[in-house]
């Protein structure tokens, strides 16, 4: 878990667990708004993000940028699947468009020369101050999602009126037992901590599989930004949570309700592009050298998320504008 320290680079430092052995996110430095509300104004070109394919945390934010078509309002570029001792790097194949930097983290010191943690995607960059805005997921979902609706070529809003106090329960009910849940379980250093998420997890996947036995979307009718935050640990469930993880209790194809909503999300337009399997499951069985010495990446499990799903006979589907 290598990161900065006051703007220089430290490798090999402690990995973030407790007295306990519990896995402690790190909190993000760049908490800056697009927006009447925040420091930076709403501008087509103006703005970067720097994500991988294989983050979930990044993902939800790709999504969100998918969904609405904001790709010619907001540039996009991907760092390397594998992430090693210098931390996330790009590559002749996908080089830093903007500084042609080697790795991320130079990125953060450009921001701030002073900057401590360690360089996380997504990050989300302005081109005009040379700064980053924000580098936390969920609060750039909602930014590209009402801030820059006006920027969108689709008519999609994934935070509708009506919904959102119900949206920012779902996204904060699923953070911890699910969403950060799968790696409070890998990264555990006890038996004890390691036990206690894996009962978080699966109990939060038993309440929510219940609970889209009878309606199509955590909120209800209607596509939301809580799908995307699940959606993004549920397509790596099966391929790396549940092995590489050891969240191995029960995989998501075996659910009855979850697999065939992971599958409706999948198939949604606008989604399927934003999923790189190959780059998911180079990262955790490479990078995770502690986890997995020998970087063997397995082959499988053999499952299609197109195969058809049955969430059509419930009420609600993707928005008009995806269809």
């Amino acid at each position: 878990m290598s990161r900065l320290v006051e703007g220089e680079w430290v490798a090999d430092a402690d990995l973030e667990t407790d007295d306990e052995g519990e896995f402690q996110r790190q909190e993000q430095a760049f908490r800056d708004r697009i927006g009447p509300d925040g420091d930076f104004p709403v501008e087509a070109g103006r703005y970067h993000i720097y994500i991988s394919r294989a983050c979930p945390w990044a993902h939800r934010v790709a999504m969100t940028r998918a969904l609405k078509g904001l790709d010619d309002a907001i540039s996009l570029s991907i760092v390397q699947p594998e992430r090693y001792g210098e931390g996330w790097e790009f590559s002749d194949a996908h080089p830093d468009p903007l500084y042609g930097a080697d790795y991320l983290r130079e990125l953060y010191v450009r921001a701030d020369p002073d900057v401590t943690g360690r360089p996380t995607v997504p990050v989300l960059w302005d081109r005009e101050t040379e700064r980053i805005v924000n580098n936390e997921s969920e609060e750039i979902m909602r930014m590209l999602d009402v801030a820059g609706h006006e920027l969108a070529t689709r008519d999609v809003d994934l935070y509708p009126e009506g919904y959102r106090d119900e949206v920012d329960r779902l996204i904060d009910d699923i953070y911890e037992p699910i969403n950060n849940g799968v790696y409070r379980a890998g990264f555990a250093e006890s038996q004890g901590a390691y036990d206690r998420a894996v009962d978080d997890l699966f109990d939060a996947l038993d309440h929510y599989d219940d609970l889209l036995a009878d309606q199509r979307y955590l909120a209800g009718d209607r596509l939301t930004e809580a799908d995307l935050a699940m959606f993004a640990t549920l397509v790596r469930f099966d391929h790396v949570y549940h092995t590489h993880f050891k969240c191995n209790r029960r995989a998501i194809h075996e659910y009855d309700n979850l697999w065939e909503y992971t599958k409706d999300l999948y198939t949604t337009p606008g989604i399927e592009r934003t999923v790189n399997m190959d780059h998911i499951v180079r990262h955790y069985y490479v990078s995770h050298a502690d986890l997995n010495p020998k970087r063997l990446v397995p082959t499988g499990p053999d499952i299609d998320f197109t195969e058809g799903h049955d969430r059509d006979r419930l009420p609600g589907g993707p928005p008009e504008a995806l269809q």
